[in-house]
């Protein structure tokens, strides 16, 4: 089978591949820079290919709709690991999604072509047919599942990070956020959750927290960092990642786990063969080996399932 095609970018200053690619704060002089300088030193994409050898499997392939020998894949970049960045070359995309993607793709034996998009525009295009599938870390609520299909492959969810001189504790309840300004990635299951609750707030007779949107991560770094932000809410393997590469900022908690799964146009044929694909990768131990890589074996699933209940924790 030919090699799959890497999707490559326009071009990016220094700064800005630095901050995309590491979640760190905004290039420039002062503490800052210091900051994003020793993180960069010290940061280490992992580049095992636990990939390449992956076998077609017939049983799988067979649940594809008939004609299917290639897709499209929708992916959002500008993430830290293991979301999706780039190597050193600035133009070969990697991350925990990337591998999972590919990784299904040789069980299925299917081409697949990867067009990188926003995460929030990802959604909304899949109904529109412009992509066959999105791997981005999509968290599986019951409000997208309404118009969204899942396939689960890891299981991660929401959690807290907050500078290192900060006072706050494990966020338990939304409402010790009242009063806070707190940063998060746009179009996600974050920004949901947190303009759902805001009512928390008043409900106590206390002040909303204000809920600051970002498109690109490394501005949520840049506002916390700054002082604009109180707090970030984001993924519980981010945050985990992105302060391990950073001083002065802590990971205060887990929040709410969720299942994370590749998306689909809902009724889409590709899913079963797509679960199919990812309890293969189980069963041979390929799996295992990509959470490895990526330092999420915490995250790890049991089997697939096709879009199946919200988590509630």
């Amino acid at each position: 089978m030919r090699p799959l095609p890497r999707a490559r970018t326009r071009f990016l200053t220094p700064c800005a591949l630095l901050v995309s690619a590491l979640l760190l704060t905004a290039c420039g002089a002062g503490p800052a820079a210091d900051s994003a300088g020793k993180a960069s030193a010290e940061a280490s994409i992992p580049t095992e290919d636990v990939v390449s050898g992956i076998a077609k499997d017939p049983a799988s392939a067979r649940l594809l709709p008939s004609g299917v020998t290639g897709l499209t894949l929708a992916i959002s970049v500008g993430g830290s690991p293991p979301g999706t960045t780039y190597l050193d070359d600035g133009t070969t995309l990697t991350g925990q999604d990337v591998d999972f993607s590919e990784a299904v793709a040789k069980v299925l034996g299917v081409r697949l072509k990867t067009e990188q998009a926003s995460f929030e525009a990802i959604l909304p295009a899949l109904d529109s047919g412009k992509y066959d599938v999105g791997a981005s870390n999509f968290g599986v609520t019951d409000e997208r599942r309404r118009t969204i299909d899942f396939v689960t492959y890891i299981n991660d969810g929401q959690g807290f990070a907050t500078r290192a001189d900060s006072g706050l504790g494990k966020v338990t309840d939304l409402r010790q956020l009242c009063g806070l300004n707190v940063a998060t990635g746009a179009g996600t299951t974050f920004e949901a959750t947190l303009e759902e609750n805001k009512h928390l707030c008043a409900d106590a007779g206390k002040k909303a927290y204000r809920v600051q949107t970002y498109g690109e991560p490394g501005a949520i770094w840049s506002s916390l960092q700054q002082g604009r932000s109180d707090i970030v809410m984001s993924t519980i393997n981010g945050l985990r990642y992105a302060v391990a590469q950073q001083s002065g900022v802590k990971f205060l908690n887990e929040f709410h786990r969720l299942d994370v799964g590749f998306a689909f146009k809902k009724g889409s044929a590709l899913a079963p063969a797509f679960r199919s694909a990812v309890d293969k990768l189980i069963a041979d131990g390929t799996y295992a080996r990509i959470l490895e890589k990526w330092g999420t074996s915490g995250s790890a699933i049991k089997k697939s399932e096709i879009s199946p209940p919200e988590l509630r924790n």
